[in-house]
């Protein structure tokens, strides 16, 4: 994957509201905005940056894309993303929100065959601190160090970015998976990258009630990963049984054979001890665990 300053990005839906807000703070920040695509706003120029009406129209006159960082509307996401593929795109950020599940599938089936990674729907991006925004972080909260950070709700990231940064914890990525009911990236596909940067010695992992990918991530830490990781899982005191409003804990509780229970946060934590991986209570101790696993000095 290259999430580096100098890599190329693309954002599609140059024009639409949350587009038009974060493009310029994106290239602020210091990331390589090639490009951008608005169908109807070809030939323009906005925050300095070439608008164009298709993707395969930007590639002819800018180059090669690493990255899109896709603002569209929930149905034009899917072609949206088709196109970025089909235009030699290979890492894609859907920061749009309720995309529907049956064109987040057909996504996921051509991702798949083209080897290309999907982050999200319903993210907010990647941020490698000090180098590179891809999406809606607020970039105030982050500062570079060598935690990697994954979640998968947004404002939850935010919180807890802000937490390791007021105790002196720089991060070198932030990841959201996204929260829609259908993703993209997993958190294993995440952690295996994070075990493999050089600039990551930590791995804080964000969850949340809802779904097993809590406890898949646990089992493939237990099984794959070298480097120390910390775990927190929100939704602990949610009613038991209720559907919450995070499409991401919309998903029922019950998985065929591992038990009713999963998808519950006690399941989850259950699956983290079980892999001997600290898990915090609130997001205030994720910096003392972190500490802890740095074998750095903590407050009594």
């Amino acid at each position: 994957m290259i999430f580096a300053p100098n890599s190329n990005v693309l954002v599609q839906g140059i024009t639409e509201p949350l587009g038009s807000i974060y493009t310029p703070l994106m290239k602020a920040y210091g990331t390589n905005v090639v490009a951008g695509i608005s169908p109807g706003y070809g030939q323009q120029i906005l925050h300095d940056i070439p608008v164009f009406d298709l993707v395969e129209m930007a590639v002819s006159a800018v180059g090669a894309i690493d990255t899109t960082v896709i603002f569209v509307s929930p149905y034009a996401a899917l072609d949206a993303a088709l196109e970025a593929i089909a235009s030699g795109i290979r890492q894609i950020v859907l920061i749009t929100e309720g995309m529907p599940p049956a064109d987040m599938v057909a996504l996921l089936r051509k991702a798949e065959s083209a080897e290309t990674l999907i982050v999200g729907p319903d993210s907010p991006g990647i941020i490698v601190p000090g180098q590179l925004l891809l999406g809606i972080h607020p970039t105030e909260f982050y500062m570079p160090g060598s935690v990697g950070l994954i979640s998968r709700t947004g404002t939850l990231t935010y919180e807890i970015a802000r937490e390791l940064t007021l105790a002196g914890l720089g991060q070198s990525m932030g990841v959201c998976i996204g929260g829609d009911a259908i993703v993209g990236s997993s958190f294993p596909q995440w952690l295996q990258m994070m075990d493999e940067d050089d600039a990551t010695e930590v791995i804080v992992l964000v969850g949340e009630i809802g779904g097993d990918s809590e406890e898949a991530a646990a089992h493939y830490i237990a099984e794959a990963i070298d480097k120390p990781v910390i775990a927190y899982v929100a939704g602990r005191t949610a009613p038991k049984g209720r559907r919450m409003g995070h499409a991401g804990a919309i998903i029922a509780s019950q998985v065929a054979e591992l038990g009713t229970d999963i998808g519950s946060a006690q399941s989850k934590i259950t699956a983290f001890e079980r892999a001997k991986i600290p898990v915090a209570n609130c997001p205030s101790q994720i910096p003392t665990l972190v500490k802890k696993a740095l074998k750095l000095p903590t407050k009594k």
